[in-house]
């Protein structure tokens, strides 16, 4: 399952589905098609209430393009809006402008903030996505009371630290996420609030897997059902949190199925009653469990042979992962450690039973 833009295609920018990319790219992989894979923002589809307001948009590469994509029809950059409003970017002296610049006229009211990805200056996302906050969507006007709860703001890509080539591991998005939060909490002395957390570890991500996983078995023709999912990935806080996380949804809610058909509700149309309901749909899926497989050649590194099962490994103490998820340690722990890729696609066909 690949949730995030830099699984599929080389870190930095946040590329378009199918768009060609180094290291690793679609073009690379002849036989995966756009449809087959999941970046981190995929599920922002599913939040059609925020597609016809007018959204600021953060991150790298074609982050217009992208949200457009998704549906978002009014989208502003944090360079358009920098571009509005030159005297908000005061950080970078050698960026500040020379002349007082005539007054902004006819900048749409920014309704919603949607954070793709790590920005490349950060100080001036951070600036820039503050001011908008503070100002319920007018950076251009006086500060009066700060408005709270604050605009809509949704987050992709959680990750506190990504591998590369360096020896240590790189800052993330997670980090980016870290300092507004806690610029936010400094100025306001108040929590940021998050309308949606996407990409791994969050279960919206692995659900709309599921759909789409679902979608490709029927398009191939496959009648049997599917049982169980398979998540690989190189990150225990992310990509094995998430699977296992995600593991556990499945139990609970097969679970509450059989409960719900023991107790239903007579209170018909009531709002209980509606949750109930999709609830029962969620549950009818015919998935049972996520197994979570962690691989060797990323942020997480073993010296010796990896071993296969998950509790002859130590476990990290330090929680990694986004401020608004409680830290479960026995979610770190993987179903299997291998050493990379074909070794997980090699557990994944043992288990099934395929040659």
């Amino acid at each position: 399952m690949a949730a995030r833009g830099r699984d599929v295609t080389q870190k930095g920018a946040t590329r378009r589905r199918g768009e060609r990319g180094s290291p690793l790219s679609l073009s690379s992989l002849p036989q995966v098609s756009p449809e087959q894979v999941i970046l981190s923002h995929s599920p922002l589809r599913l939040f059609s209430q925020f597609h016809h307001k007018c959204v600021l948009v953060a991150g790298q590469g074609p982050v217009e393009e992208n949200a457009q994509n998704l549906g978002f029809k009014h989208v502003v950059t944090i360079e358009a809006l920098r571009k509005a409003y030159p005297l908000l970017d005061m950080v970078d002296q050698s960026r500040r402008p020379k002349e007082l610049p005539p007054p902004t006229t006819g900048f749409p009211t920014i309704e919603g903030v949607i954070l793709f990805g790590e920005p490349v200056r950060w100080e001036t996302s951070l600036q820039l996505i503050i001011d908008v906050l503070l100002s319920d969507g007018n950076p251009g006007a006086e500060l009066q009371a700060i408005p709270y709860p604050h605009l809509p703001v949704l987050a992709c890509n959680m990750d506190l630290l990504w591998m590369a080539e360096a020896k240590m591991p790189r800052f993330g998005h997670g980090t980016f996420l870290l300092c507004l939060e806690n610029i936010y909490k400094k100025v306001t002395g108040r929590e940021l609030k998050y309308e949606a957390l996407i990409g791994k570890p969050s279960t919206v991500t692995y659900r709309y897997a599921e759909y789409l996983i679902k979608q490709q078995a029927e398009k191939q023709g496959w009648k049997s059902p599917i049982r169980r999912l398979y998540a690989v990935g190189d990150n225990p806080m992310s990509d094995i949190y998430g699977a296992n996380l995600y593991n556990n949804y499945l139990k609970s809610a097969h679970q509450n199925q059989v409960q719900t058909e023991v107790k239903r509700s007579p209170q018909a149309g009531s709002s209980q009653t509606e949750d109930h309901l999709e609830l029962r749909k969620d549950c009818n899926s015919s998935v049972e469990s996520c197994e979570s497989i962690l691989v060797c050649t990323g942020v997480y590194r073993h010296s010796a042979d990896a071993p296969s099962k998950t509790e002859e490994s130590t476990m990290e103490t330090v929680f990694h992962g986004h401020r608004d998820f409680c830290f479960d340690p026995s979610l770190v722990g993987a179903s299997y450690i291998v050493q990379d890729v074909n070794d997980a696609l090699q557990v994944a066909f043992e288990k099934e039973g395929w040659s």
